[in-house]
């Protein structure tokens, strides 16, 4: 019985390490890869129709992108984020220090700190 047990859990959680198998639905929180750039922005499903999910970014983009562009929203204190320092078009690689909502107070690697929005931060 255990080593059942022990190969479900195994089964399990090679199945939330795979990706973004899990459906989203209109009004979730998501992160979404914009314009298959690589970069993975903050936003919430806007609609689902034929397997494309229309995704209202935080920053107010807006696009249509297939299932494997979405991912379950996950920024949390210790996440990895490059921000736009200061809104001045500038990106720069830090660490989530707290969140709460689409507040976010940011670590930079270079030692700079500073409070900022979802709309303003990426991951990879």
């Amino acid at each position: 019985m255990r080593q059942i047990l022990l190969v479900m859990a195994g089964l399990c959680f090679l199945g939330l390490a795979a990706g973004p198998a899990v459906a989203q639905s209109t009004g979730d929180r998501v992160l979404a890869n914009f314009q298959n750039s690589g970069y993975w922005f903050a936003g919430v499903v806007g609609g689902v129709s034929g397997g494309r999910y229309t995704i209202n970014y935080d920053d107010g983009d807006r696009e249509t992108v297939s299932a494997n562009a979405v991912r379950p929203y996950n920024w949390a204190a210790g996440t990895r984020v490059d921000c736009n320092w200061k809104g001045e078009g500038k990106w720069y690689p830090g660490v989530i220090a707290s969140a709460n909502g689409k507040r976010l107070s940011i670590n930079y690697d270079d030692g700079d700190r500073e409070n900022t929005q979802t709309a303003m931060c990426r991951s990879r």
